[in-house]
């Protein structure tokens, strides 16, 4: 019927960007490998976390030279992966994202990831000429967005206290267009199954009684 059709419809978006994040995550991986960079990417999402205290003195946000060599072996693969024509269709977002441990109050900490944050985000700008095609740097300017963050989501140890070292980091990640919707047909998708199973239970119910 018309619902079953349109059920089957949306789980096809949801299995193809899936896919197409999937393989974009395998390109990085690989890509990394190939070039002997060792990176802590996320295998589920695709998110790249940077130690802050590599790229940045305590409470400062300039960039320093060892964090500049660090950026400088890291962002191109990771754009240039993404702007490959395979991928680029479906990029949304090339994100940039600033967090600082929980010392400090809100305002300074807020300030501080984002001034950290679009040091990392101007130092991409300053040295993309170097590994993009000018169509891919028009490209990223349109995709480059940068966050800065308070307190959110600071990184715990064993015990579940934060680690304040670790929670002090820069994360580059990226979005694809269809992920918000994936997310929200995800959930019509689990609403919808279980429905149905309710369905299919008290008519099972219904049998059994008559």
């Amino acid at each position: 019927d018309e619902k079953t059709s349109l059920l089957a419809t949306q789980q096809q978006k949801i299995d193809n960007i899936i896919g197409v994040k999937a393989d974009v995550i395998e390109a990085l991986q690989k890509e990394f490998a190939k070039n002997n960079v060792s990176v802590d990417i996320d295998s589920q999402t695709g998110a790249l976390t940077l130690n802050a205290s590599v790229l940045f003195d305590y409470d400062k946000a300039e960039l320093t030279d060892a964090g500049k060599q660090e950026l400088a072996e890291i962002l191109p693969i990771y754009c240039k992966v993404l702007l490959q024509d395979d991928y680029k269709k479906y990029l949304a977002e090339i994100i940039i994202d600033g967090y600082t441990d929980t010392d400090g109050d809100y305002a300074y900490n807020l300030e501080l990831s984002q001034q950290r944050s679009l040091a990392v985000a101007q130092y991409l700008l300053d040295i993309q000429g170097e590994f993009l095609t000018e169509d891919q740097s028009l490209n990223l300017q349109d995709y480059l967005t940068v966050n800065g963050h308070s307190m959110a989501n600071p990184i715990l140890d064993a015990d579940g206290n934060v680690d304040k070292e670790a929670s002090r980091r820069v994360e580059v990640k990226f979005r694809l267009k269809d992920d918000e919707m994936i997310e929200e047909l995800s959930k019509i998708m689990a609403g919808s199954e279980e429905s149905a199973a309710d369905t299919a239970t008290e008519a099972g119910a219904d049998a059994a009684a008559n």
